[in-house]
């Protein structure tokens, strides 16, 4: 076996974007792992090197254990003796609550040592931003994707999968490069993990706009109250479009700049149906289309109102009993309604009231774009992360 040890200095500005006493209380309460083993079945294959990574005397280290001999036993034995040592809180990993972990475990159980790595709290980095895949635009959440949507440089030249070979060539030969190239990837994925902390901003950022719960707030001909909110996002400039779509019809969209509350170190834009966000640093702009027409409220007491056919409209008992028995008759549902013409625009919880459709049937609910709505800054901040909410919820 052999322990190999090295200061480390991760990248400052990746610290600042993303510091670490987000996670934890103090830096000497983490520990960073990484793993590397002969294959995926922790029953038919072996770990050959335990990678960590702490903060210790005011500066950062790594220490990899590495089964140089095939002595997957020692290693076990001497990463478990380290930690228990130390006092660590909390281990940060990469996919380790799927892999690292659970081999540690079997691996531990085969030789019947205790797993000590189990009685430390768990942070998951790759569980973290794995659900937010397809809002990064990326086409899988391993590691080296991560760093590469970062703009992150890496130095290995071996995947995890063609160190296997590597790793039994060096056991036959034990040849320095085959050695370095081991070491180095292990390395490189234990400093990768600093580097790649800013991806919990994006994480971070994403479930502001997909927590934010508020009521239905009621729009006037005057005036629309809302508290203050914390906002992910605050409105600059709201203006309407018009363009030609592909089929030459002229359409109109609602175009909104957002200032975001903090800054992204790599762009990202996500389109559903006809609406579309996007982020740059704390940039963030957002499309929405908006309808010009002639849209119904619906009453929900139908019982109350009767419909006037010759009128297209609803209108209450207490009026309508005054209109010939021949024109009126009791309202449903389906055609207990006024119509309003003006502009609208989607939402997809009952953010703003009142709400109108095109039909009854219609799961699609729009309120109306008044003048007093354009002019109030905290309802088209509201708007906006109600819309970038939807569109990741939908991706």
């Amino acid at each position: 076996m052999k322990i190999i040890t090295e200061d480390i200095t991760p990248d400052k500005k990746s610290l600042e974007l993303y510091p670490l006493e987000k996670i934890a209380e103090r830096k000497e309460d983490i520990l960073f792992i990484d793993i590397e083993t002969t294959g995926l079945s922790a029953k038919t294959s072996e770990i050959y090197l335990i990678g960590l990574a702490f903060y210790e005397n005011e500066l950062w280290h790594t220490v990899q254990f590495f089964a140089d001999q095939g002595d997957e036993e020692d290693i076990l034995k001497s990463a478990g003796s380290f930690i228990l040592e130390h006092n660590f809180k909390l281990l940060v990993h990469y996919n380790g609550n799927r892999f690292d972990l659970p081999f540690i475990k079997f691996r531990c159980d085969k030789y019947s040592l205790a797993d000590v790595f189990e009685e430390i709290d768990s942070f998951d980095i790759y569980k973290k931003i794995s659900k937010y895949k397809n809002v990064l635009g990326i086409p899988d959440c391993k590691q080296k994707t991560i760093e590469l949507f970062l703009g992150i440089d890496r130095k290995d030249e071996c995947s995890g999968g063609e160190l296997i070979s590597v790793y039994k060539d060096y056991l036959r030969e034990h040849d320095s490069h085959s050695y370095d190239l081991l070491i180095l990837h292990n390395l490189d994925d234990l400093k990768g993990m600093f580097q790649i902390i800013p991806i919990l901003l994006y994480s971070e950022v994403l479930e502001r706009f997909i927590n934010i719960d508020t009521p239905t707030y009621k729009i006037s001909d005057n005036k629309i109250e809302i508290p203050d909110l914390d906002l992910p996002v605050r409105a600059s400039k709201v203006q309407a479009n018009y363009y030609n779509d592909i089929e030459g019809s002229k359409r109109i969209e609602l175009y909104m700049k957002m200032t975001l509350y903090t800054s992204l170190p790599a762009g990202i834009g996500k389109k559903f149906e006809s609406c579309f966000f996007k982020i740059e640093g704390d940039t963030v702009t957002v499309r929405i289309p908006l309808i010009e027409d002639e849209l119904k409220y619906f009453y929900s007491n139908y019982k109350d109102y009767y419909y006037l056919p010759a009128e297209d409209t609803a209108m209450h008992k207490s009026i309508a009993e005054f209109v010939d028995k021949a024109h009126r008759q009791r309202a449903t549902k389906a055609n207990c309604y006024t119509k309003k013409p003006g502009q609208f625009l989607p939402q997809w919880t009952l953010l703003f009231a009142p709400y109108f459709k095109k039909s009854y049937e219609d799961e699609q609910v729009f309120f109306e774009l008044t003048e007093t709505f354009k002019k109030s800054r905290k309802a088209m901040s509201l708007y906006g992360a109600h819309i970038i909410s939807h569109i990741i919820t939908e991706s």
